[in-house]
C-alpha cells in the first residue's frame, strides 16, 4: 500500500506521521479495503456521523469477504450506537466488545451512579491493525471533527502509520485489552434490538450525501499524496508504550502504568523537550518535574489549548493553577488561540497539521531525537484513570519537525503567557507584520469566567481532570 515496504531488519519499523485529517481517514479506509485476513481496532470515541458510518461500512464489507473484524469500543464514546453495533455484531466475522460498559443503557450516564469508580475508568486508546502488517496509532478518535470532514469545528491532531516490528507489539496490546476482565461481548451488554435494515438505511443515507462524495474525492487525493514520489516510510526503531489493561479495574501496579515509563523516558532528557498536549494539567509532581528539567539546563516548551479553544473548561481551570509556577521556573508556554481571519485556513503547523479550532494532539519531542505520538494527555486522568497507548519513535527527522514548529508557526497561532519584571502575568499575541499585542488579562476570559476559574480551583476535582 505504501511505498518503502522492502527488506529491512526484523527489529526495524517503517513509520510515517499522519498530520492531515484527510490523510488519516484515507489511510484507515485504505487499510480496511485492502485487508485480507483481519482488522483489529480499539477506540475511545466512534461517532454516528459521515466518517464513523463510512468506516463501519468498510469494516462490514471486509467481514463480508471473510476478513475477521474485532472492534473494541469504550462505552462512553458510542452514545446512541447500540442498535447499529448489535446489527454488525450479529454478522459473521464481525465481533464487537465493549470496555467498562454501563449496566444502565438508557440513559447510559446513570451507570455512574450505580458504579462510579469503575465507570470513571475509560479506555482512551486509539489503534487500528490490518492483517498484522500495518498499524495506525495516535490521538484521533473516529468522528468528522478528527478528520476535518465538513466545515464545522475540527481538531489539530496527529497519528502515525507503521509497518514492521512494532505491529506485532501493537497487536499484542490489542489482544491484552480484548481479553481483559474490563471488556464484555456486545451481545451481553446490548439488548440486540438493532436490525440490519436500520444500519443499511443509515449507511446508504451517508453514502449518498455530499459530504461522503467529498470524502471519496479527498481520499483519492490523499492516497496519491501518500504514495507520491518523495513520500516514504522512515525505517527506524519504534516501540509501543501502553498501560496494562489492569488499569481499567483500578488494580494496575506502578510499573504497569504508562506514566511510569514516560517519566523514565523524559528523565533522560538532556537538551530540549517540546510537548503538545490538548489537556495539560501537570499537578504538583508534574510541575516540579518540568521545573527540575529547566533547572538542569533543559529547554522546555509546552503547547496546550487557550481558554477560547479548549472544549473542557474544567481542564483549563486545572491547568491555570500551575501556569504561574511553570513560568517562574522558566518553562515556555504556548496556548493555541481561536482562529482569526488573518490566519490562512491552510496554514501548516508541521507536523501537527492544519491550524484548527482546538488542539487534540498528544505528542512530544525529546532532544530532537525521539518523538512520542499517542493518546496520552499530561493530566491526572491519563496518568491514573484512563488507559492510554502510543508510539515512541527514534526519529530525529520527525522530532526536529515538531521542535521546528515551536520556533515559528506555533508562535503565530498561539498566545504566549509571560511574567513581567514586576511578576504580573500577561499574554502576548503575534499578529500581522510582526506586531505584538499584549493582553493584561487572559484572552477570552470575562470577569465571570475569571471568578469561575478561581472558584473551581478550590474544589478537590483535579484527580478526575
Amino acid at each position: 500500500m505504501i511505498r518503502g515496504v522492502a527488506a529491512h531488519s526484523d527489529e526495524m519499523t517503517g513509520i510515517m506521521p499522519l498530520a492531515r485529517g484527510d490523510d488519516a481517514l484515507a489511510s484507515r479506509l485504505a487499510l480496511i479495503d485492502a485487508s485480507e485476513v483481519s482488522v483489529d481496532a480499539q477506540y475511545y470515541i466512534w461517532h454516528d456521523d459521515v466518517s464513523g458510518i463510512l468506516l463501519l461500512g468498510a469494516l462490514e464489507r471486509a467481514a463480508g469477504r471473510g476478513v475477521r473484524i474485532r472492534l473494541l469500543m469504550d462505552d462512553n464514546g458510542v452514545p446512541g450506537m447500540d442498535d447499529y453495533l448489535a446489527a454488525l455484531n450479529a454478522q459473521d466475522n464481525f465481533d464487537i466488545r465493549i470496555f467498562n460498559p454501563s449496566t444502565v443503557r438508557r440513559p447510559k450516564m446513570l451507570g455512574y451512579i450505580v458504579d462510579f469508580f469503575r465507570m470513571n475508568r475509560r479506555m482512551h486508546n486509539k489503534s487500528m491493525v490490518a492483517d498484522g502488517a500495518f498499524a495506525i496509532i495516535g490521538g484521533r478518535n473516529i468522528g468528522d471533527e478528527y478528520f476535518r470532514v465538513g466545515e464545522d469545528i475540527f481538531y489539530i491532531d496527529l497519528d502515525a502509520i507503521a509497518t514492521g516490528a512494532v505491529v506485532a507489539e501493537t497487536s499484542a496490546v490489542f489482544d491484552a485489552y480484548w481479553n481483559s476482565p474490563s471488556v464484555f461481548e456486545a451481545e451481553r451488554i446490548i439488548d440486540g434490538q438493532g436490525t440490519q435494515a436500520s444500519f443499511d438505511a443509515r449507511l446508504e443515507a451517508v453514502k449518498s450525501s455530499a459530504a461522503a462524495d467529498e470524502v471519496a474525492e479527498e481520499s483519492i487525493i490523499s492516497m496519491k499524496r501518500i504514495l507520491a514520489d518523495g513520500v516514504s516510510l522512515e525505517w527506524t526503531r519504534v516501540q509501543v508504550v501502553a498501560d496494562d489493561p489492569a488499569k481499567g479495574q483500578g488494580i494496575a501496579s506502578q510499573d504497569q502504568l504508562m506514566i511510569s515509563r514516560l517519566f523514565r523516558i523524559l528523565g533522560g532528557v538532556s537538551g530540549s523537550l517540546d510537548l503538545a498536549s490538548a489537556y495539560f494539567v501537570p499537578g504538583k509532581n508534574g510541575t516540579a518535574f518540568f521545573s527540575d528539567l529547566v533547572q538542569n539546563g533543559v529547554d522546555v516548551r509546552i503547547l496546550t489549548n487557550a481558554l477560547d479553544t479548549t472544549d473542557v473548561f474544567l481542564v483549563h481551570s486545572g491547568y491555570s493553577r500551575y501556569r504561574r509556577e511553570l513560568l517562574e521556573a522558566g518553562v515556555d508556554l504556548f496556548e493555541l488561540k481561536l482562529r482569526r481571519e488573518n490566519i490562512e485556513s491552510d496554514l501548516q503547523v508541521l507536523p501537527l497539521g492544519l491550524s484548527g479550532a482546538s488542539l487534540h494532539a498528544k505528542t512530544f519531542s525529546v532532544d530532537q531525537e525521539r518523538v512520542f505520538i499517542g493518546s496520552f494527555n499530561f493530566d491526572p486522568r491519563s496518568a491514573l484513570l484512563n488507559c492510554e497507548m502510543g508510539f515512541l519513535i527514534d526519529s530525529p527527522t520527525i522530532a526536529k519537525g515538531l521542535s521546528a514548529s515551536f520556533d515559528g508557526p506555533i508562535a503565530s497561532i498561539s498566545y504566549q503567557p509571560k511574567l513581567t519584571p514586576e511578576g504580573k502575568m500577561i499574554w502576548q499575541e503575534n499578529v500581522a507584520d510582526g506586531e505584538i499585542v499584549v493582553y493584561q488579562e487572559e484572552p477570552g476570559a470575562s470577569w465571570l469566567t475569571q471568578i469561575s476559574l478561581a472558584i473551581i480551583g478550590f474544589f478537590p476535582v483535579e484527580w478526575m481532570l
